[in-house]
C-alpha cells in the first residue's frame, strides 16, 4: 500500500526538482495534483473504516495488524501532504522570484517544455502554465510588490547588486517596446534596430525579453 501510494506524490517531487533547474515555469501538473489530494481523501476514508469497528476504544496491542495498516495509511496521508506543500512551495518561489525580476509573467508565454500543457487543452483551458490559483497569486503579490517599492521612488529595488562593468552597451530589440525616455532623449524600439545606450535605462526591458544585450 505505502508503494501505491508513494507514486504520485514522488511524481510532483521529480517535477519540483526538475523546475529549480529550468530557465522557465514548466506548467502547473493540475491532474497529478488532484489525484494525489484524491489520493489523501481515499486514505482518510480508508482510516475512519478501519477505526469505526472499534467505537474509540482501539488497543494497537491487541490488533497489531490493524494497527499496522492504520499507521501506514496516516503516514501516507501525510508524505502526500508534505509532497504537495513542496511542489506548490517551490512553483510561487520561482514565481516570486520573476515578479522582483520584473517578468510579465501573466502576459508571457511560459511552459514551453509542453509536460502538463495537453491535460489543460485536453480540459479545455487556456495555454498557461500556471493554474488559476497561481495567476491569482502572481495578481496580489505584484501589488503587494508595487506598493512596497513606491515608497522608494529613487532606488531600483529589483536591479543588479552587482555594479555594471560597462556604462553602455549595446542592445537589439527582440519586440517593439514603443518609445521610452532616457537620460539623453527618447528612443523608439522597433523590432530587430539596435541600440547604443545606457545600461541603466534598459535594464528592466532586458530582463523582460523587450532587448538583447549584444557583445
Amino acid at each position: 500500500m505505502s508503494q501505491r501510494f508513494a507514486e504520485l506524490g514522488n511524481k510532483l517531487i521529480r517535477d519540483a526538482k526538475r523546475t529549480q533547474n529550468l530557465p522557465d515555469l514548466p506548467s502547473y501538473q493540475s491532474e497529478t495534483v488532484r489525484a494525489t489530494v484524491r489520493e489523501v481523501r481515499d486514505l482518510d476514508r480508508g482510516l475512519e473504516h478501519l477505526k469505526a469497528p472499534f467505537a474509540g476504544s482501539f488497543d494497537p496491542s491487541s490488533e497489531p495488524a490493524i494497527a499496522c495498516a492504520m499507521l501506514v495509511n496516516h503516514l501516507s496521508m501525510r508524505r502526500n501532504k508534505r509532497c504537495l506543500l513542496a511542489y506548490h512551495r517551490v512553483r510561487s518561489d520561482r514565481l516570486e522570484e520573476m515578479c522582483w525580476k520584473g517578468v510579465d509573467i501573466l502576459n508571457s508565454e511560459q511552459g514551453t517544455d509542453g509536460r502538463g500543457r495537453g491535460e489543460n487543452e485536453a480540459q479545455g483551458g487556456s495555454k498557461s502554465s500556471l493554474s488559476p490559483e497561481e495567476e491569482e497569486y502572481v495578481r496580489q503579490y505584484e501589488d503587494l510588490l508595487a506598493a512596497y517599492k513606491g515608497q522608494w521612488t529613487d532606488i531600483d529595488l529589483t536591479g543588479s547588486l552587482e555594479p555594471p562593468k560597462d556604462l553602455f552597451i549595446d542592445v537589439r530589440v527582440l519586440k517593439n517596446a514603443g518609445e521610452i525616455q532616457t537620460e539623453y532623449g527618447a528612443i523608439n524600439l522597433t523590432k530587430n534596430s539596435q541600440f547604443y545606450v545606457r545600461q541603466g535605462d534598459v535594464d528592466r526591458l532586458i530582463q523582460q525579453g523587450y532587448l538583447q544585450r549584444l557583445g
